[in-house]
């Protein structure tokens, strides 16, 4: 006797295949852990990979490279700040010998 299929919607669907990727934890073991069909997680997952493969964006998300991009920048701006308080220091240390 077969059941009624359950339909699950984009947001489940991508969250389940988030934490596949994110936790690495096996496919069995999310879909055993969010009571669905491993065929099913299994399909979602590959279908998600087919999609960043075809993007080429390198397997990213478009909130991911935009998280990228901020860490990037941020990282720059802090590398600046970092070698400017090196110098800072040099600088201080220089004086505070020098008399």
């Amino acid at each position: 006797m077969a059941g009624t299929r359950r339909k699950f919607d984009k947001d489940f669907r991508d969250g389940a295949v988030r934490i596949v990727r994110e936790t690495r934890k096996s496919i069995a073991q999310v879909a055993r852990d969010l009571g669905i069909n491993e065929g099913t997680l299994a399909s979602w997952v590959n279908r998600d990979i087919a999609a960043r493969v075809k993007s080429g964006n390198g397997g990213l998300s478009e909130s991911e490279r935009a998280e990228l991009l901020r860490l990037r920048r941020e990282n720059a701006e802090l590398a600046m700040e970092r070698d400017v308080l090196k110098r800072s220091t040099a600088l201080w240390v220089k004086e505070a010998m020098g008399r």
